[in-house]
């Protein structure tokens, strides 16, 4: 009852005051939600490791501009010009798409980018239930993506389309996020996410690419069904959209499928690196760990 309660409060105070669903918020939703089944246990000791090692990761993206501050801004669209022949895709997008005020289209778009950690979390919390035994290659290889960000992010600070444009440094971009942001209404409440990751120049990798890659990609390997492919609707809108809203150039989206798809090579041996660890943590059979590459 508790778990229920507090679910259904937790819901009207999103619905009330909406705002970005980060790591910590998710948590604790999805544990209010396991309270209501009896599963609050199992669950936390396979999540709070993943979210913490998430949020210690968020932490060092957060301070790596302190440590170099030399930021790149015209390398990227200059690969991008080079790559769409002499254009920059994101003002190509606008032209197309932006009339100066938001649209359907838009909030396809950036609906789709507020997943950025709700989906991993749902396959994830899907996995546990069905492929317990890939379970942590799977968050190992979204980990694995995350930390080979944050060691780019420190050695190569890059700039997002908007901001290189608002130091007009590239030609007029319109940063439709913002407007996106201001016509959903969404407003921050307190969170530890929203307190530790401050950081406008972590363009490269993207990692919104990165995680949309893991996740289609591990449906299409893991669940032999025919609906699979529907899975990679969420990487076209993310790497579509955040070439258009200026978040991101193609350069960055290109670099974060690399990275993601290395992940995913590297998590089985990161797995079975850790295994004694595991096991000592998680002894009961029901917490398998896979030696595998799916």
């Amino acid at each position: 009852i508790v778990g229920l309660i507090g679910t259904l409060v937790y819901i009207g105070i999103f619905i009330r005051t909406p705002s970005f669903p980060t790591p910590d918020k998710i948590l604790i939703f999805a544990t209010l939600v396991a309270m209501t089944f009896g599963q609050a246990l199992e669950l936390l000791k396979r999540f709070v490791p993943f979210v913490v090692l998430l949020l210690l990761y968020e932490s060092f993206r957060g301070f790596a501009t302190q440590l170099n501050t030399r930021v790149n801004y015209l390398f990227m669209p200059r690969v991008d010009r080079l790559l769409a022949f002499g254009h920059l895709p994101t003002a190509v997008l606008q032209q197309w798409w932006w009339h100066g005020h938001v649209t359907l289209l838009d909030f396809a778009f950036y609906g789709a980018y507020t997943l950025h950690f709700v989906l991993p979390f749902a396959l994830a919390a899907l996995i546990w239930k069905t492929k317990d035994s890939y379970y942590w290659t799977y968050v190992s290889s979204i980990l694995i993506a995350s930390f080979m960000g944050f060691v780019t992010f420190l050695a190569f600070p890059a700039a997002p389309p908007w901001l290189a444009s608002d130091h007009h440094l590239i030609q007029p971009l319109t940063h439709i996020s913002s407007a996106i942001w201001a016509a959903f209404g969404i407003h921050d409440f307190p969170s530890v996410y929203n307190k530790i990751t401050p950081n406008p120049v972590a363009a490269v990798p993207s990692l919104h690419a990165a995680y949309s890659f893991l996740f289609a990609f591990t449906i299409t390997r893991l669940y032999k069904t025919k609906w699979r492919w529907l899975a990679w609707v969420y990487p076209a809108l993310i790497w579509i959209g955040t070439v258009y809203m200026g978040e991101h150039y193609v350069f960055d989206i290109l670099v974060g499928v690399l990275y993601a798809f290395s992940a995913y090579l590297a998590a089985p041996y990161l797995v079975r690196a850790l295994r004694p660890l595991w096991l000592k943590i998680w002894p009961a059979k029901h917490s398998r760990v896979n030696m595998k590459a799916h």
